[in-house]
């Protein structure tokens, strides 16, 4: 499948590419996002959910796993985003308490950091985006891993 990888110098570069990442969704979509701690996984969830219009405080979801924002229904088909992150969780079996059968809506749209630890319990991704230390700032590369990613990806700038 296609990829795209961009230098990201600092966190405002982040932002900026979460937000043409989040400008190239009109629909729903599952976007997994990988990357050791630190990496910038929470900071390009809130950047990429802010541009997508969501006014309220977002919260990282270490503690509670998920959060979920309401959209404007204007701007996507999709109605709802929900963030997870999965850090905490040792077995993907841990994640049927959590009643996450909405994520399996094709117009979801879905942010799960850590996905790794979630396999085989989570709807498979649209986009894998990879965020990885590169200096003092960092590197990502987003991968499709279906039609719909193909789509999206075709709708980013090959750089900033």
């Amino acid at each position: 499948m296609s990829t795209l990888q961009q230098e990201l110098p600092d966190e405002d570069a982040t932002a900026s590419f979460a937000a043409k990442v989040a400008g190239a969704v009109d629909d729903g979509a599952v976007i997994y996002l990988h990357g050791d701690l630190g990496a910038g996984k929470t900071s390009f969830a809130r950047a990429f959910l802010r541009a997508l219009g969501v006014g309220e405080r977002v919260k990282s979801p270490t503690y509670s796993l998920v959060e979920s924002y309401g959209l404007d229904a204007g701007r996507l088909n999709a109605r709802t985003a929900w963030h997870l992150d999965l850090y905490r969780i040792a077995d993907p079996g841990e994640l049927e308490w959590l009643g996450l059968d909405a994520l399996a809506d094709p117009t979801a749209l879905v942010l799960v950091e850590w996905p790794e630890r979630g396999a085989g319990a989570l709807p498979a991704p649209d986009l894998q985006i990879d965020l990885a230390y590169a200096g003092t700032g960092r590197v990502v590369q987003v991968a499709a891993r279906s039609p719909r990613g193909t789509r999206l990806l075709a709708r980013l700038p090959a750089s900033s």
